[in-house]
């Protein structure tokens, strides 16, 4: 959690953190600001004490809605640094870091680096930076021990936000289902009531994406929304112009965030329209056994990527091919079960490969719980997803509860064995 930063930093000997660019889709800008529309800044927090925020003066008021101890650029202003750096921009942007460390009680120690920002200037500046205050180590946290561990866990102010974010999925899904279930079929088509012609896609995409920015959301990842064969690849998003048929598998796999780039919540259901043929059903039905196991196995504290063996091992037991004894399968099972959710789609906890010790269902984690089957030349792939909270007490709940219903039913229309 946030109160943990100075801990962590303390445990591992960190200085400061750098986080620079905007404060929004900027993760970890946004993570200890609250985001914001700030287009430029640089955050410095020194260990035990709070952040400071550098921005430009238009900007000051959203910056000083962030609640940190802001600092105008003007207090270093550019022409004097370029004079300084013989006209080099460079090395006039480095000079201003130095003088903002500086400023901070900075000079000497680890300082590790968040944000984003240009790689190849910002690449530029650190090495001239360097070159000025040789006593500072700058470097990434390719080890996840500061701000990729502490967001692991989330407060209730967080936990609240992405509560919110599911509420808002779970209603854009259930339009989705009501408007797919709103149409007639003709030879084995959806087809729009104005005129007959058959229903894509894209369409459906475009009534997703206007339901999500009518609740004042956004949709920066986009949606997965495969039917057939593509429903067979797991991150296929599916092709705009393919028609909604009935009786394949449909995997929808939606991931949206709150304005500007907040919170997320990840959701995923697979339906059929009008029917399920009995291959589609029975993997559905492998899949969906899946899920309720391993879901009525979790506990508070447990190791995520146990849960990933224990998916791999129902799986080939059940005949399935898996990364856990075929790493290089392009069918089955092929990916992990899960991941964190914050105000990234994905980051810690780890359920895959990567899995650290840190990688626990610690309370108040949030993470997903997917097991997928997959088969695109048989034409069909089934998913399921929820987003799931680990309660203070130790209680494990889902966040934003949907129905797991496969079939959708489609107006008028009636399967006949």
């Amino acid at each position: 959690m946030k109160s943990d930063i100075d801990q962590l930093m303390k445990a591992n000997q960190i200085t400061a953190l750098l986080v620079v660019g905007s404060a929004q889709h900027n993760p970890d800008m946004v993570y200890l600001t609250g985001g914001g529309h700030i287009t430029r800044a640089d955050l410095i927090k020194k260990c035990g004490q709070p952040g400071v925020l550098f921005c430009g003066p238009m900007e000051r008021d959203e910056a000083a809605a962030t609640g940190l101890e802001t600092i105008s650029y003007n207090r270093y202003p550019m022409g004097p640094l370029m004079k300084e750096a013989g006209g080099d921009p460079i090395k006039a942007a480095a000079l201003r870091y130095q003088h903002m460390f500086t400023d901070l009680g900075i000079t000497a120690g680890r300082v590790l680096l968040y944000g984003k920002s240009d790689v190849g200037t910002f690449y530029s500046i650190l090495t001239a930076l360097q070159q000025l205050m040789p006593t500072l180590i700058l470097a990434g946290d390719s080890e996840s021990v500061v701000l990729p561990l502490a967001m692991a866990t989330k407060d209730s102010v967080e936990i609240e936000r992405i509560r919110r974010m599911g509420q808002i999925t779970t209603q854009v899904v259930g339009k989705t289902a009501a408007f797919l279930s709103g149409h007639t079929a003709r030879d084995g088509v959806l087809v729009k009531e104005d005129g007959g012609e058959e229903l894509t896609i894209g369409e459906v995409k475009a009534h997703i994406n206007l339901w999500l920015a009518e609740n004042g959301v956004e949709n920066p990842e986009g949606t997965i929304f495969a039917i057939g064969g593509d429903a067979g690849v797991p991150h296929s998003v599916g092709n705009p112009a393919d028609l909604m048929r009935l009786g394949q598998t449909i995997v929808f796999d939606i991931f949206p965030c709150e304005a500007e780039g907040g919170y997320y919540y990840d959701f995923t259901r697979t339906w059929c329209l009008g029917y399920a043929p009995a291959e589609a059903q029975q993997l559905y039905d492998q899949v969906l056994g899946v899920y309720r196991q391993v879901t009525r196995e979790l506990e508070v504290n447990a190791p995520y990527a146990d849960y990933q063996k224990r998916t791999c091992d129902i799986y080939e037991s059940q005949g399935h091919p898996t990364i856990q004894s075929a790493p290089d399968t392009e069918s089955g099972y092929v990916h992990s079960l899960g991941h964190g959710v914050g105000v990234r789609i994905h980051e810690k906890p780890w359920s895959g490969s990567t899995a650290s010790a840190t990688d626990i269902l610690a309370p108040g984690s949030v993470f997903t719980i997917e097991p997928g089957l997959y088969y695109p030349e048989r034409g069909m792939g089934v998913r399921l997803e929820d987003t799931w909270y680990v309660r203070p007490d130790g209680h494990i709940e889902v966040l934003a509860p949907y129905p797991m219903d496969l079939v959708l039913p489609v107006k008028g229309y009636t399967h006949h064995l």
